[in-house]
């Protein structure tokens, strides 16, 4: 047996411990050890925040040639498959997308250099949370982020290999 469940969210600040919620319910629900509940939700929690703060300016040009949001710009999408083994999770914005080049940043504990840093460690927070990451761009439809992690089972769980 497999979930499958997908989200259409307002970007607003109230809709990220909407998904976070959500998730460890279905998690706790089909039997997922609590540990890897818990990395997973704050790896879902960080993309929501991003897709809130950034995903939503992108512009559509019109028949006169000027720019005016794009009608999915108030909204993000968070699908979440929980299949056997591994969890995988997408978080799908209408924002601008990641720059051409995401770079890691070295850690560092000048506090200039904390607070030119500021911007991304989310993302970081993300990889370091989940098996695998891959941050994305849909041409003309916003930014991707996808992970997943391999999920280990309390006793009983309704959900196992």
């Amino acid at each position: 047996m497999s979930i499958w469940w997908s989200l259409h969210l307002r970007r607003e600040a109230a809709s990220v411990p909407l998904a976070r919620r959500f998730l460890l319910g279905t998690m706790e629900t089909a039997g997922v050890d609590p540990d890897i509940s818990f990395d997973l939700s704050v790896a879902l929690s960080e993309a929501c925040a991003n897709a809130v703060e950034h995903g939503g300016d992108r512009t559509v040009l019109g028949d006169s040639g000027t720019g005016r949001p794009s009608a999915d710009s108030g909204q993000y999408r968070v699908t979440a498959y929980l299949d056997g083994e591994k969890c995988r999770i997408e978080v799908s914005d209408s924002g601008p997308g990641f720059p051409v080049r995401r770079a890691l940043r070295p850690a560092t504990h000048s506090p200039q250099a904390d607070a030119e840093a500021e911007n991304g460690r989310g993302l970081d927070l993300i990889q370091q949370l989940s098996d695998h990451v891959q941050f994305g761009n849909r041409p003309g439809h916003g930014a991707v982020v996808s992970f997943d992690k391999i999920l280990k089972w309390r006793e009983g769980a309704l959900l196992t290999v």
